[in-house]
């Protein structure tokens, strides 16, 4: 490939997108080079205070506790205040929280403040993804969505790099510098991005159209499908922070052999997210979405076979792969379905889903690995996949033709799909206006 075709291959996947987006995108960028907290928390904790690990995993859990509660909250706020505010505050009480989680002594007080830390952190979330779908245009999104993961994963791969240094020197010095780069964030909001809450028409005020709750949410069956594959497909790809490294450790494989393994995922979600994304950006997402959770699946569940660190990193690279093409499809699929006015509460109801799985993954490895052996975690990791492939195939059927209303119960979401393919009836359509400029697929 020459180097005109690299650079405008380059230009494509920029181009097109507002500058609001690329702020945006800054902020992102900026608050992952600063995240110290949730990559040497458990650390901090055992080797720097010298807790035990029971104490450790209590504050973990509660951290990611924090996390699910606001979720939901951040996700109301986001509608109800607007986008930026919600932003803004969120990225300030995380500095503030941060900075303060470095000064606590008592056993008690860091683990209230862990949980406050877990809340604020993941406020921003919701705001963050329902303006990008505010502000870029639908047949962009899943690029946005793309880019905005490999800014995550790009500011979290150089973070853990340069965090490691600054914990040699001190802790306190990473807790403050993480606290300082989310101020900057909030900075850039203020001064750079505009709320992009949608304002209602005179139309829609006129037809005084019922205020969409956490209710409307949770009745939206095709929506709340999503949320519980969402789900699945969270408890496996967190396997490689916490069934992954447990496993290892029982096989006899040291840290440095983990580090390396593990690096191959941050390695190619840097190099490969782009190109990757240019390749699928135009393409079916429910085939996308169907092979990304088989790839996912099965991906884990070859590292039952992996018996060296390079045949392990091979594994590795199958479901990194699938990550590549699930999160920026799924991200634009959420987008899809969240009606124009109630975005906030639909992103955090997504957000929720992958902070329940942080729980409950931890839990899952630990049990299965101790009880039965890590056989039978890779195992259930494949049997979660190839439910999650099944569950898009039927939840998508017909969805460009039929997007699902919000008072459409899961039990309808699924049955119709199932009743069309053994009867051989389709059922009617219903009328639903979820984004008043997507393109008609």
């Amino acid at each position: 490939m020459s180097v005109a075709s690299v650079r405008r291959a380059a230009r494509e996947s920029v181009a097109g997108l507002p500058r609001e987006f690329w702020w945006l995108w800054t902020s992102t960028l900026v608050n992952r080079l600063g995240a110290f907290v949730a990559t040497f928390m458990t650390l901090y904790l055992t080797l720097e205070r010298g807790y035990s690990a029971s104490f450790v995993g209590l504050v973990v859990a509660l951290h990611g506790l924090g996390g699910v509660v606001s979720s939901l909250v951040a996700g109301v706020l986001t509608d109800r205040l607007g986008r930026r505010p919600t932003l803004m505050a969120a990225q300030t009480s995380t500095a503030f929280s941060v900075a303060l989680l470095g000064f606590m002594e008592h056993p008690a007080a860091i683990a209230a403040v862990a949980l406050l830390v877990g809340m604020t952190s993941n406020a921003s979330r919701p705001a963050v993804q329902a303006m990008m779908a505010d502000i870029v245009r639908p047949e962009d999104r899943v690029r946005a969505f793309a880019l905005n993961y490999w800014a995550i994963n790009l500011g979290f791969a150089v973070s853990s790099t340069v965090a490691g240094f600054v914990a040699e020197y001190s802790y306190l010095a990473g807790f403050l510098g993480e606290a300082a780069l989310t101020l900057v964030c909030a900075v850039l909001v203020y001064l750079k991005l505009p709320e992009s809450r949608p304002e209602k028409t005179a139309a829609e005020k006129a037809a005084a159209e019922p205020e969409i709750g956490m209710g409307t949410v949770l009745r939206d069956g095709r929506f709340m499908g999503v949320v519980g594959l969402s789900f699945l497909i969270s408890l496996i790809f967190m396997q490689g922070s916490f069934g992954l490294p447990l496993a290892m450790g029982a096989a006899g494989f040291s840290t440095v052999d983990y580090g390396l393994v593990a690096a191959v995922n941050g390695v190619l979600i840097v190099v490969l997210q782009i190109p990757v994304t240019r390749f699928i950006e135009h393409r079916d997402p429910q085939k996308l979405l169907v092979i990304s959770a088989l790839l996912a699946g099965y991906g884990f569940g070859l590292t039952a076979f992996g018996g060296s660190v390079w045949s392990l990193a091979l594994t590795v690279c199958v479901w990194t792969l699938a990550e590549i093409v699930n999160s920026p499809t799924q991200m634009g699929l959420v987008a899809r379905l969240s009606p124009l006015h109630g975005r906030g509460r639909y992103q955090g109801m997504y957000t929720m889903s992958w902070a329940v799985a942080s729980l409950i993954a931890p839990l899952m490895a630990g049990f299965a690995i101790e009880h039965f052996g890590a056989a039978w975690l890779w195992g259930a990791t494949a049997v979660l996949g190839t439910i999650a492939a099944g569950g898009y195939w039927l939840l998508m059927r017909g969805l460009a033709q039929d997007e699902a209303g919000p008072v459409e119960t899961v039990v309808e979401a699924f049955a119709e799909p199932v009743a069309e393919a053994v009867v051989g009836v389709a059922a009617p359509a219903k009328a639903r206006t979820k984004d008043p400029v997507a393109p008609a697929a």
